[in-house]
Formats: structure tokens, C-alpha cells, sequence
């Protein structure tokens, strides 16, 4: 394929990550942008967790039964004459490394808030995650069929609490039981809120006054409504394009995605906005461009047992450049090794389509008997090529683990080391007794292992709290195994570099007193 060809084709795709706190409600709108794209039939409300009919990109049990994502999704569509990739994120806090190996891998991102609580905790540490990136970020505040908080308001807080200028699309005619519409700046019209029925669209003039709707003109919310906009016009922030595309403006939309109100106004103005895929930079300071005919991409996740039926593991790679096609032989980076990938897939959630081509943006799945890591570059050609490390968090609340049944040792290692190579937890090992030692980020990673260990390897583990430690690398050469008390203990990871886990700042600090000359790190 050509460059300009590789160009056409890269120039449909567009790859975001939705974000949010949970309950924020990013399945439900998820659910509606498949609707558009004729995924879907129905979208299911979080009612339908009660009659089975969960959403499609909640797919693995734990998360269905619980309500919330665990694992982040790919869904892929057509639209309005784009491929759509779309990466559903964890909201819970405990999978923010998922989420933010996810977020290398995305273009711009989508970030959904509920309109009764604004900012969260979750949603900020996310967003900061995107903002180092400056890529776009389009903010969709949710929930306008509800009660909720003053829409000025909203728009501060978004601007003081995560220190970026927004500039709302649209602003609401009333919200819950008094939601009469939204007040559409950008296509210069009022969508008219009717319920479960197809929104009314009525054209404004150039006075922002409803044309062929004199009850509009006269109602009472709607002339607020105008009075904000003519305050948003007068003090507010100017729509700038070029903003947009580094991150430092936020388009803003209000609208609900339970109902489907607002959500088609705010996908088109998005797809409008929102880039193609970019250029990536390399572990060499170099950038690889999507037009490249050059075939590379990098693996973000590894998942294992998406379908029960076939015990199977899938990398998901990131098509950074050049073309994909089936039965192509590509170079993986770190052992060097040819592989050829036959076996392919692309994702609608817990469905899968085999796919015989992708470009840059396209998200893809190898079928993989462990030759992936996450991290891995692969790609074609005599030129190396080896992408920017994905960030590893330090887990702060580690478990001794063991298998419950002696005679069930062997499904016991290969439970842990698949899930250790997905990313689920972390793994260490103590010094000298060689104990299993899990890390992670938060509770629900271990509850989640547990839960996969006994329900995917049918090994039930007993699982030890050791509680919060702040673990330090150290340099094989300055250490001594002396060194480890039970306020420091000794372990290594899996590449076998050594390292403390420390009880606490005070323990951290006796022992930089007592060994001046031994460097910590917080990650090697």
C-alpha cells in the first residue's frame, strides 16, 4: 500500500478512551455510541444488570456481577464515515495502571461526569494522565435527566480543579424534572428534550430567538438559559481549534446518556474535532509516523480467558504504522525473534471478528502462547524499532499467596504467571525462601485475582495481608542480606533485582541513616 493510501486510510481512524469515576455512567454512554454505530440493537439500562442483559463491554462475570469495569474493553465500529476504536477504561481506582497503559494507546479521550458530583477523585488522576499526554480531552457532564449541580458552577470547578479552559458546546434548558432541552451553541439551534422520542431540533436566529416556536421564546427557563449564553459569548472562553488539539481547552457538552439525550450532538461535534492518529515517539527519542510503510505497533494489555470456552490469551496491540496483514512475519523488539501473526482478531466487546488488515490507530488482538509482554514493539523491516516504555506503578499493599490444595501446584503457577503477565497484580518473590509475594495498587486487584484464580486455573489461594509497604530497588552490588529485618523484608521481582519492602517512612528513614551509602528507587 502506498503512503498516500496508508494517509486516506489513517485519516478515518479515531481512537479514544472514555473516563470517568465509576457510576459516572461511561458504560451507558458507551452502550449508546454502539447503538449508533448498529452494534447494538438495545441499549441496556444499569436496570438490566438485574435481568442478565448486562452491557457489552462489561464482559468478564466479576464485573457484571459487581457493576463496574474491571478491565478495559475494545469496541470497534463504523461511523459517519470513520472506523471508530473505542478503549473502555476501569473507573475503579484500583485499576488506574490498566487505565493508564490504556491511555498510551488512545489519540484523544472522552471524559464523562456526573452532573450531581463533578469532579471526583478518579476522574483527576486520569485526567492529569491525559493532559501529560496533550492529547484532546472532550468532557461530557451526564445525568442531565437528574437533579444536579448549578451548570456554572460545574464549568469552575472543571476549570480550577484541573487547571484546563473549557468552552461549553451546549448549556441546559432546565435539568431532571424541569429538563426542557439544551441550548446548542455550536449548531446555533435548542434540542428539545421529548423523552424516549427523537429530540426536536428548533433553529435560532441570529438574536439567539426560537424560530417557528413562540412557547419556546416565551418560556421562562429558556430566556435564563439565553442570558447564560450571553454571558458565556461576553466573559467566557473562545472556541480555539488549535486548543483543543493540544488539550489545553476542553469542548464541554451536557446531556444524559441513559435517556440518549444530547449524546449524538456531543459524537458529531466530536468526531469533527477529534484527531487521527499521531505520530509515536521511540525509546530512542525518534518519531515513527502513521503514513510509514514501515508495519510496528506496541502491546498495551494482555488478556487471558476472554471467552471461557477457549482458554486463550490475547495481546492488544496498537498499530502505530504501516499496514497489517494477515499471515505477515513482524520482529518483537526484546528477544529479537520472528513471529508471524496468522491468528488475529478485532473486538466488539465479548464478540470477535477475524480481521485480514488494520492500519495505524486500529486496535488488534494476537492470540498468544506467551511469547507478549506488555510493552512489547513489534514490527517489519530491517530499521529496529523499540516505542517509549509504558509506566509501571509501585503497588503499595502486597499479599503472601499459596496454593489451598499441595497436589494443584501446577494450575496454581500457570494461574500466576498469566495473570502477572497481563498486569492484573505484581509479582515478587522473598530472597531466599522463594515465598510468592503479590503487589498491587488496590484491594479489588487482589479480589479480582482470587476471584480469576479459582473461576479460570480452578486453584483456590490462600492469600496472607501483609498491608501497605513502600518498596525501594536497591543495586544487587551495595546489598548485603543483612540488611533485611522484618521492618524491611528482602524480596525480588520477576526479573530478579532485589528490592525492600519498608513498614513505613520511619522504617524507610532508619535504614537511610544506617546505610548512607546505599541508593533506593522508587522503580528501577
Amino acid at each position: 500500500m502506498s503512503n498516500q493510501d496508508l494517509q486516506t486510510r489513517d485519516s478515518t481512524r479515531r481512537t479514544f478512551a472514555i473516563i470517568s469515576h465509576p457510576d459516572a455512567g461511561k458504560t451507558t454512554i458507551t452502550e449508546q455510541l454502539l447503538l449508533f454505530g448498529g452494534v447494538v440493537r438495545q441499549a441496556g439500562t444499569v436496570k438490566a444488570r438485574k435481568t442478565g442483559n448486562f452491557a457489552k463491554s462489561d464482559w468478564m462475570e466479576i464485573e457484571q456481577k459487581r457493576g463496574i469495569s474491571v478491565t478495559s474493553s475494545v469496541m470497534q465500529f463504523d461511523y459517519g464515515g470513520k472506523r471508530i476504536n473505542i478503549l473502555d477504561t476501569p473507573g475503579h481506582a484500583d485499576f488506574s495502571e490498566d487505565t493508564y497503559r490504556t491511555l498510551m494507546a488512545v489519540d484523544s479521550a472522552v471524559m464523562v461526569i456526573d452532573s450531581a458530583k463533578g469532579i471526583e477523585p478518579q476522574t483527576k488522576k486520569l485526567f492529569q494522565i491525559c493532559k501529560m499526554r496533550g492529547i484532546p480531552i472532550f468532557t461530557f457532564m451526564n445525568k442531565l435527566d437528574r437533579d444536579g449541580r448549578d451548570p456554572m458552577d460545574l464549568i469552575d470547578e472543571l476549570e480550577t480543579v484541573l487547571g484546563v479552559q473549557a468552552y461549553p458546546m451546549n448549556w441546559p434548558i432546565g435539568m431532571g424534572k424541569t429538563l426542557e432541552g439544551i441550548f446548542d451553541r455550536y449548531n446555533h439551534r435548542v434540542e428539545l428534550y421529548t423523552h424516549a422520542q427523537k429530540s426536536r431540533m428548533v433553529k435560532l436566529d441570529d438574536d439567539n430567538n426560537p424560530i417557528d416556536d413562540p412557547k419556546l421564546a416565551e418560556d421562562d427557563q429558556f430566556k435564563e438559559t439565553r442570558d447564560s449564553i450571553d454571558l458565556l459569548d461576553m466573559a467566557g472562553n473562545q472556541f480555539d481549534e488549535a486548543k483543543i488539539a493540544t488539550g489545553d481547552l476542553t469542548p464541554v457538552f451536557f446531556g444524559s446518556a441513559l435517556v440518549n439525550f444530547g449524546v449524538k450532538t456531543f459524537f458529531d461535534a466530536y468526531l469533527k474535532y477529534a484527531p487521527a492518529p499521531s505520530a509515536h515517539k521511540t525509546q530512542s527519542g525518534d518519531v515513527v509516523e502513521p503514513d510509514e510503510n514501515q508495519f510496528s505497533g506496541f502491546v498495551f494489555k494482555i488478556q487471558a480467558n476472554m471467552n471461557p470456552n477457549h482458554r486463550d490469551r490475547i495481546a492488544f496491540v496498537r498499530i502505530c504504522s504501516g499496514e497489517f496483514e494477515k499471515g505477515m512475519d513482524v520482529n518483537l523488539y526484546r528477544t529479537q525473534k520472528k513471529l508471524r501473526l496468522s491468528n488475529v482478531t478485532e473486538f466488539m466487546a465479548n464478540t470477535r471478528e477475524n480481521v485480514k488488515t488494520a492500519v495505524a490507530g486500529d486496535i488488534i488482538g494476537l492470540y498468544d502462547t506467551g511469547n507478549f509482554q506488555i510493552g512489547d514493539t513489534i514490527y517489519t523491516g530491517k530499521k529496529p524499532v523499540e516505542f517509549e516504555k509504558l509506566p509501571q506503578f509501585t503497588p503499595e499493599l502486597f499479599v503472601r499467596v499459596s496454593a489451598k490444595n499441595v497436589m494443584k501446584q501446577k494450575s496454581f503457577h500457570k494461574g500466576i504467571n498469566q495473570l502477572v503477565q497481563e498486569g492484573a497484580v505484581q509479582l515478587y518473590m522473598s530472597y531466599t525462601t522463594n515465598d510468592y509475594i503479590l503487589g498491587a495498587v488496590g484491594q479489588l486487584q487482589f479480589e479480582v485475582f482470587q476471584f480469576r484464580m479459582k473461576n479460570e486455573y480452578n486453584s483456590d489461594v490462600n492469600m496472607e495481608p501483609m498491608g501497605h509497604k513502600i518498596a525501594r530497588w536497591v543495586e544487587p552490588d551495595q546489598l548485603d542480606e543483612k540488611m533485611s529485618s522484618s521492618r524491611n523484608l528482602l524480596v525480588k521481582d520477576r526479573a530478579g533485582q532485589p528490592l525492600f519492602l519498608f513498614e513505613n517512612e520511619f522504617a524507610m528513614r532508619w535504614f537511610k541513616q544506617k546505610y548512607p551509602d546505599v541508593t533506593l528507587t522508587a522503580k528501577l
